[in-house]
């Protein structure tokens, strides 16, 4: 049985979940199965862990990440931002399945690469072209998906921290989750400033006043 968090996720991409281990999924139809009722939730592999467990908690909060970009994703006003976001989005459901799995498992379940990487700071350098890069802090709410983008920038922050407790205690052996978050971050800084350029922000408000 898929974790809770990712059973909805295979309409999307339940095609690699079910190539990569038939036996993980006997039922996705149901909204609810009971079994986490005991506080613990399983795992893509053998084994249950309590719901408060790093791992649920690492790939739950990519999860309130995937989220948060939606949110910033349904506001924005650059079809470049919609469309990076919706990506990103995707990588992430690979990358809570990778999270999500036994670390006999976890290599069924690879998806983010050095290739992932790089096409964020494709995204990056691209951006970093069109946007003026402010001189000190900003502070978030110039416009609605810019400070969607921020809050999303946040939560990814938060995720990374989180996984890398994970991969120092050895649960979590490929490294390119931590790089993949935390590019994913920074894209989420320079798409806040696009997206507030694109609203017609022209001087960024900053922590600073003057």
């Amino acid at each position: 049985m898929l974790p809770a968090i990712l059973r909805p996720a295979t309409r999307i991409i339940g095609h690699d979940l079910r190539q990569a281990k038939p036996a993980i999924i006997d039922r996705v139809g149901s909204f609810y199965t009971r079994l986490g009722d005991d506080g613990t939730t399983g795992l893509l592999g053998a084994g249950r862990v309590s719901k408060d467990h790093a791992r649920p908690e690492a790939y739950g909060t990519v999860d309130e990440a995937s989220a948060a970009l939606g949110l910033a994703r349904a506001m924005a006003h650059s079809k470049q931002a919609a469309e990076i976001s919706l990506q990103a989005q995707r990588d992430l459901y690979h990358l809570m399945a990778e999270l999500a799995a036994t670390p006999q498992e976890a290599p069924r379940f690879r998806v983010i690469d050095a290739g992932r990487v790089a096409w964020l700071e494709e995204q990056m350098d691209d951006l970093e072209a069109k946007v003026n890069m402010p001189q000190d802090f900003v502070v978030s709410g110039d416009s609605k998906a810019g400070a969607a983008f921020d809050l999303a920038r946040t939560v990814i922050r938060r995720a990374e921290r989180l996984v890398v407790r994970l991969h120092r205690n050895g649960e979590v052996e490929n490294s390119f989750l931590l790089s993949y978050l935390n590019r994913l971050s920074s894209l989420c800084f320079v798409l806040s400033l696009w997206e507030n350029q694109q609203a017609g922000v022209e001087r960024p408000s900053l922590a600073r006043e003057g």
